[in-house]
């Protein structure tokens, strides 16, 4: 704590995380912890061309829509109940061509995530891929039809932030840093509940007016995330 007091400035990516390091170290003067948030790849922006979209739907095997995730495979970021959201999603009439693929560096080790997929009855529905370079994510992202990504914490959440600059409608949580970084271009709810997650997606979907709206506020939320603003605040 003393050191942080004592620091210059302290520099940190939300107010959620602001809150987080003032809550743990009392002593530590607000005036010099500032926010200064994330910003996108530069990689992700760039519109990858058709034909790199046509390769990737070759390579991953893309007949129809589906829902992505892509981050790192840890406990707090709530993949086993995103994939019993998905199950009962799967389970209502006109999702039969919805697939999951759940993108993380680390997903060969998690055999647990297997087992949840075999449980849920999904295992031919649901993939795992492992790291993928940006310009293949940055297609993933822009071919899926709803990004999710129900975690119970983050100091910031950059991967909706990235789905959103791509036009793709977001699934999140409502809780720690992610509203305050998606504002209302997108769906929150509650991650601690299998039906809201079911619910959310469904919402987006389902609903072809909300959608609309969704994307047209998509853009307008990530200009508040570049590198030149975040230099400037």
């Amino acid at each position: 704590g003393s050191a942080i007091a004592r620091s210059a400035l302290v520099f940190t990516v939300s107010e959620a995380s602001r809150r987080d390091i003032l809550r743990f170290y009392p002593k530590a003067d607000p005036d010099r912890l500032l926010v200064v948030p994330n910003a996108i790849d530069e990689a992700i922006l760039a519109d990858p061309g058709e034909e790199e979209m046509e390769r990737v739907k070759e390579r991953y095997q893309i007949r129809g829509r589906f829902v992505l995730y892509a981050g790192n495979i840890k406990p707090h970021k709530n993949l086993d109940r995103l994939i019993a959201a998905y199950a009962a999603l799967r389970q209502q009439g006109g999702f039969e061509d919805l697939k999951l693929f759940i993108i993380g560096d680390e997903t060969s080790r998690h055999g647990f995530l297997r087992r949840k997929v075999e449980e849920a009855g999904v295992r031919q529905d649901v993939r795992f891929f492992g790291f993928v370079p940006a310009h293949t994510l940055a297609a993933l992202y822009r071919l899926a039809s709803v990004f999710a990504f129900p975690s119970l914490y983050e100091g910031f959440g950059l991967p909706p932030l990235e789905a959103m600059a791509c036009g793709t409608p977001v699934v999140t949580s409502r809780i720690s840093s992610i509203p305050e970084v998606v504002g209302d271009a997108a769906v929150l709810v509650d991650p601690h509940s299998v039906e809201d997650i079911a619910a959310g997606l469904e919402r987006v979907l389902s609903d072809d007016q909300r959608r609309a709206e969704m994307v047209a506020r998509l853009r307008e939320r990530v200009q508040l995330f570049s590198w030149e603003r975040s230099v400037r605040s």
